[in-house]
């Protein structure tokens, strides 16, 4: 490993990397609903599905920071989506943006000595990346990092 990525250990580290994912949790789960929107059949279906697993992995979140003494992020009102969705095929790409930064950020834990908490960062990254190959029909080699990074 290089010196960037070094496995950090602070408390501090801890709660820094659970706020991040847990902004791109509640990030994706407000998304869902626009993309569900956008969707019928089976494809909303896995839709729900992944909006329903991104508020389970948001609530998650919230009970590792409480337990940890802080104090989780306020989920905003709306969020600015990254592309417009007024079609089934944009859905599905947003849904895979998505998908793509919330692995991005479940980096950091799997950067930190708590064993618990790389775990936890590793099965998150492993079932958004999934997400992400369903939504686009193929696999990347690096889920997470960006293009620049692998």
């Amino acid at each position: 490993m290089s010196g960037s990525a070094a496995v950090s250990g602070t408390a501090s580290d801890a709660v820094s990397a659970l706020q991040l994912a847990l902004t791109a949790e509640q990030a994706a789960a407000y998304g869902y609903g626009v993309i569900g929107a956008h969707l019928s059949g089976a494809q909303q279906a896995a839709a729900t599905a992944d909006w329903i697993a991104h508020q389970v992995s948001r609530d998650e979140l919230e009970k590792l920071l409480s337990a940890r003494g802080a104090v989780p992020a306020a989920a905003a009102v709306a969020y600015r989506l990254p592309v417009s969705v007024q079609t089934a095929a944009q859905a599905r790409s947003l849904a895979v943006l998505l998908e793509d930064r919330v692995t991005a950020a479940y980096l950091g834990l799997v950067a930190l000595s708590d064993r618990a908490l790389r775990k936890l960062g590793a099965e998150q990254i492993r079932k958004s990346a999934l997400r992400a190959a369903s939504w686009r029909d193929a696999t990347v080699a690096f889920p997470g990092l960006t293009a620049s990074a692998k």
